[in-house]
């Protein structure tokens, strides 16, 4: 069989758990090359439909339920995990009116909860993650939306805290946020999906039974970011919702499409999140 193209980021939760899957410790898992992209690159390729499988962006999943279908394990769902607005002087939320604000990618989940938040926000730009916080630095941009390692960094960088939208959806919908999913194309079919969901969740699993075999593979693609910096973002974005949604992570997820297509920024489908 054909190598699956696998995509996800060079974060370390994402290479925590698809590392032992990549590597071969899996037994059954299907072969697989790996496609190790930003987020909104990878939302991109998703849209273009040329991965097999990949991690997404809920808000760009709200784009391709008609051909791609949501595996129960490996997403990044949580509390007290979600993006956060920062700018370089400290405001309130209410005065970001008017301002031009970065945001991570237009199909990223930062965005789509940034417009649920407040849809009159209207002067933005889109900038790689990693280009938000120099870019509010350097004040070319009035605030900006970060996410990742950015959250336990950003006032090392003189940046101050506007709100967090994590907090915002949680306060506003008693749900944990909805960032990030695993998508696999529907035409695989209902047996791969099955094999996919038990690989993956194998593969995390054994991330968390030999964490000393897996590390050097995420501090290889953590370049430039700090071991303790590196822990923490696992800690935070691989938990119990990341082996599978159960109830309450995919009522969130519902939750977060049935607010999209209310406000116009996701169309409707036909078809069921997981087949």
């Amino acid at each position: 069989m054909t190598a699956l193209s696998l995509g996800y980021s060079p974060c370390p939760n994402d290479t925590f758990i698809f590392c032992a899957m990549i590597q071969g410790r899996i037994p059954d898992a299907p072969r697989c090359r790996e496609v190790l992209e930003d987020i909104e690159t990878l939302n991109t390729l998703a849209l273009k439909r040329e991965l097999d499988l990949t991690k997404i962006s809920f808000h760009a999943f709200g784009h391709l339920r008609d051909h791609y279908v949501l595996l129960r394990p490996g997403g990044a769902l949580g509390r007290g995990c979600g993006p956060l607005v920062v700018a370089r002087e400290p405001q309130r939320p209410e005065m970001l009116k008017g301002r031009k604000i970065a945001l991570p990618g237009r199909l990223t989940t930062a965005a789509l909860l940034l417009r649920l938040f407040d849809p009159g926000l209207d002067r933005l730009v889109y900038l790689p993650f990693d280009q938000i916080m120099p870019a509010c630095r350097r004040g070319e941009v009035d605030a900006g939306v970060i996410i990742h390692e950015s959250r336990f960094t950003f006032a090392e960088h003189g940046l101050s805290q506007v709100i967090d939208l994590g907090a915002w959806w949680e306060e506003e919908t008693g749900h944990p946020i909805p960032l990030g999913g695993i998508l696999a194309r529907r035409d695989l079919g209902g047996a791969m999906h099955e094999r996919l969901n038990r690989s993956i969740r194998s593969s995390i699993e054994y991330a968390y039974a030999h964490p000393d075999e897996v590390k050097p593979y995420i501090r290889r693609h953590a370049q430039e970011m700090d071991e303790s910096v590196m822990q923490q973002h696992i800690d935070l974005y691989v938990n119990q919702y990341s082996l599978q949604y159960g109830e309450e992570g995919e009522a969130a997820i519902r939750d977060l499409f049935d607010r999209a297509e209310r406000a116009g920024i996701v169309p409707s489908s036909k078809h069921f999140l997981f087949e």
